[in-house]
């Protein structure tokens, strides 16, 4: 089964790119390169057998509960939330060592400070990917990292009530071709990195899960320096069920991982 959902590709242009994040000192303030609304057919993984696995596309769903309650702005729940995504990423993907150094909670409301990210995209370039290593490790940890095999995935999650409304769909990365990929800067008031924008082509295959719930997870693949593919994602703007008004809201967990 398919569903019709709309889409922002980025564009290529002779010149660099960049997101601009708080910009002017402002929380929550974006200021994004051009993109481009696309329509796009979206296939349902939980009517076409589910067969996406992450090994193969970079991307994997499985039940997964939590026993946090409410990820609220005091952090408490951030040591339980942590074992929990440890154990997550140890079982799906075989991770020997797991950091987790970022949660985002996106509420689908223009009055929110992190809205669900509108843009096709993976979370970083190489440089990017190698840059946040040693943000995170240190310039020593991160070098013996790299003599190893590692990655960050990110760990998504939706809060409070099913996803009616913006779920978040991937391209899976067979269907992408090394073209279509668009290096951009991201560009935050006390540092700089990079990401990737995916522009339109298609022959892209996009997927997603419908109505996932706060008892599901998709893991996915932002950077891996073996060469497994990142994959492209993005907020879906479409809706399930156009009687019911729940506000779509997520949270997003960056994680390194250590094969």
């Amino acid at each position: 089964m398919t569903q019709t959902a709309t889409v922002n590709y980025h564009v290529h242009k002779p010149e660099r790119q960049a997101f601009q994040l708080d910009a002017g000192g402002i929380i929550g303030n974006l200021i994004a390169p051009e993109l481009a609304p696309t329509q796009v057919e979206v296939f349902d993984e939980r009517t076409v057998g589910g067969g996406t696995n992450f090994a193969e596309n970079s991307v994997g769903f499985t039940a997964f509960p939590t026993t946090v309650t409410s990820f609220g702005a005091d952090n408490d729940w951030r040591e339980t939330y942590d074992a929990e995504l440890t154990k997550l990423l140890t079982t799906e993907v075989e991770a020997k060592e797991v950091i987790i150094f970022d949660h985002t909670v996106r509420t689908d409301d223009p009055e929110a400070v992190r809205k669900p990210a509108r843009n096709v995209h993976s979370d970083y370039s190489a440089q990017g990917a190698k840059q946040r290593l040693i943000d995170i490790l240190g310039v020593e940890k991160a070098a013996k990292w790299e003599m190893g095999l590692y990655a960050f995935i990110n760990v998504w999650r939706p809060v409070e009530a099913a996803i009616n409304s913006a779920p978040l769909g991937f391209v899976l990365p067979s269907s992408v071709a090394d073209e279509d990929w668009i290096l951009l800067d991201l560009i935050y008031p006390d540092r700089k990195g990079q990401i990737m924008g995916l522009a339109a082509n298609p022959a892209h295959e996009w997927i997603y899960m419908s109505r996932m719930t706060p008892n599901e997870v998709a893991y996915f693949n932002i950077y891996d320096n073996s060469g497994r593919p990142s994959i492209g994602h993005s907020a879906l703007d479409m809706v399930e069920d156009p009687n019911i008004h729940t506000v779509r809201q997520s949270i997003e967990s960056r994680t390194l991982v250590r094969y």
